[in-house]
């Protein structure tokens, strides 16, 4: 686990590691959430890219027979 520290003008650096895992780029978009007792940052990534991101997912489910 990396530590970072925060600057006097509340910025931090995301380790390298970190950033080539989830393939950061300079002026990407993170949106910013409080979690509990802790910051997450999400990066926000363009809808044509999450195009599949969920293929292999089971979709089948039950339903109800007056459902379709």
């Amino acid at each position: 686990m990396d530590t970072v520290t925060l600057s006097p003008k509340f910025q931090v650096v995301i380790p390298q590691a970190i950033r080539e895992a989830l393939h950061l780029t300079a002026g990407e978009k993170l949106r910013v959430l409080r979690y509990a007792d802790r910051v997450e940052f999400i990066p926000v990534r363009p809808i044509q890219q999450m195009r599949g991101f969920l293929r292999g997912m089971d979709t089948t489910i039950e339903r109800e027979d007056d459902r379709l």
